[in-house]
């Protein structure tokens, strides 16, 4: 599995984010210059993390983003899915039929072992984690 470019920038976009105070409410070109993404890709990105309920888009002359729930209770696995959809290594894992092995073929057993180590480990790093370790080396640098 490799993770596409949405999936780097949400992933640098939400990190960002929680390394706010609570209830701020940040501008995408702030996250953008902060995080080294592209402005417009990001405007985007963070539209679909607005749908999925990972950020609050506020309105108006004050408006921007904000976070929708504390960053210990958003995973990477959220945020990867918001971008990528239902994250399967192999397509006989995500509900693909037309093979006539899927009863017994022991990759597709071994495969689904690997996804789902790989969920569960997405599932245990939350933002706050990510936030921290993002301050932490940004400290080193100043």
């Amino acid at each position: 599995m490799k993770l596409t470019r949405a999936s780097d920038y949400a992933i640098r976009g939400v990190i960002y984010m929680a390394m706010q105070p609570a209830g701020a409410i940040v501008v995408i070109p702030e996250v953008a210059r902060e995080m080294d993404v592209p402005v417009g890709f990001l405007a985007r990105i963070f539209q679909s993390l607005s749908r999925i309920g990972i950020v609050i888009s506020h309105r108006g002359k004050k408006g921007g983003y904000s976070l929708a729930r504390k960053p210990e209770e958003i995973t990477l696995c959220d945020v990867i899915e918001a971008v990528e959809g239902d994250i399967r290594i192999n397509t006989c894992l995500d509900g693909y039929s037309e093979c006539n092995r899927m009863s017994y073929c022991p990759v597709r057993k071994e495969l689904a072992g690997v996804q789902n180590e790989l969920l569960n480990s997405l599932k245990k790093t939350n933002f706050a984690e990510l936030a921290a370790q993002e301050k932490a080396h940004r400290d080193t640098l100043a």
